[in-house]
This record gives structure tokens, sequence and C-alpha cells, in this order.
């Protein structure tokens, strides 16, 4: 693994790196709004793609690498994440095939920035459907988020996740999987939704 830091507008983030060496692909994972890149379900997405012989890029926000827990805003972390996207594909990532996506608020980031990145394809795993509840008025929804994206993409999803489960679409294939928005509670059906999908997306 390789880690390196890269300047942002908001500041450095970090991206890990596996297994660039004779890749044909790669996938670029976010993390979730309060946990790192060590994550059950990124790291069972990162087993997934390494079994396909796709490269591997967590890229850490500048908000967790400066140490606060509380993200930035959207357009910050939009900035943020297209910087070291840009950064991986002159360099590290150059000429492969890229999928990007992330977990919960990664995935978010991955789907507004999806056009801009050049990506083929998005994976969301425990995309946040509608956020918590804080007052009697329903909170919106973020499926327009999820809309908005018209590349093939993949959402893993809890089969009990407290924000929702999104729909299935033309374009989108959702696949429930025992446990909540942690997506803890069985690696290996994580692991094999995304095995799946990856064989499709970017071939064997």
């Amino acid at each position: 693994m390789t880690v390196l830091e890269v300047d942002t507008p908001h500041g450095p983030a970090r991206a890990h790196v596996h297994g660039r060496t004779g890749a044909r692909a790669a996938l670029v994972l976010g993390h979730g709004a309060g946990g790192g890149v060590e994550a059950p379900d990124l790291v069972a997405a990162r087993d997934a793609a390494r079994s396909q012989g796709i490269a591997v890029a967590f890229v850490e926000q500048p908000y967790r690498v400066a140490g606060r827990r509380s993200p930035a805003p959207a357009p910050q972390l939009d900035a943020a994440w297209t910087a070291v996207l840009e950064r991986l594909r002159a360099d590290e990532l150059a000429d492969l095939t890229l999928v990007v996506g992330g977990r919960s608020l990664g995935a978010r980031v991955a789907c507004r920035t999806a056009e801009a990145t050049g990506a083929v394809a998005v994976l969301c795993l425990a995309f946040p459907l509608v956020p918590p509840r804080r007052s009697s008025t329903p909170p919106p929804s973020r499926l327009p988020e999820l809309d908005a994206v018209t590349l093939p993409t993949l959402v893993v999803q809890g089969e009990r996740d407290p924000f929702g489960i999104p729909p299935p679409s033309r374009s989108r294939e959702v696949v429930t999987v025992p446990g909540d928005h942690g997506l803890k509670a069985d690696h290996e059906a994580v692991t094999k939704a995304v095995r799946t999908w990856l064989a499709r997306i970017v071939g064997r």
C-alpha cells in the first residue's frame, strides 16, 4: 500500500492506494461522515476489487486529515475529492478505467462529482437516503443525488438501515444485505455484491 498526501483547495487530503501494479481498473472510495477508511464495508469492497485485479484507493477528506470529526460543507468535500481524483488519474491511477464511490457521506460526494471525475460507474455503500428527523417536519430525501447519476450504479444497503433504502432504476441496482447502516453484519455479503457487479462493469 502507498499513502499519498494530496494538496486540495481545502487543505491536504490522503490517498491510500492498494494494488496498482498490473491493475486493469481502479476503484476510488471515500469514507463516511464520522468514520475513516477502515470501515468494514470499505474493506469488503476493497477485498472484492482486489480479487478482480482492480486497484483500490481510499481517500481521506481534509477535515479527517486535520483531526476533525464534523464534515466540511458539501462544496468543500466535492472540491477536495475532485482534486484528489485529478492527482490520482494523472499519476498513480493513470490510464485505468475508473469506478468511484464510498460509504454514506462518501457515496453522496461520489454521486455529485461522478461526471467531473470521468468515472464509468458509481458504487454506493449505505447511501443515506433520508437524514435523521430533528423536527416534526419530514426531512428531505436525498434521492435526487442518486437520480442525477446516469452511470451504472450499485447501492449496497443494510436491510435494516434507518436512513432508508433507495429504489432501483434503469441504471441503478440495489442490493440489500443483512445489517443496518454500518454494514458490519455480513462482510461476505457485501464483498460478493461488489465483486459480482465489478465483474460486469470492468469485465473479467
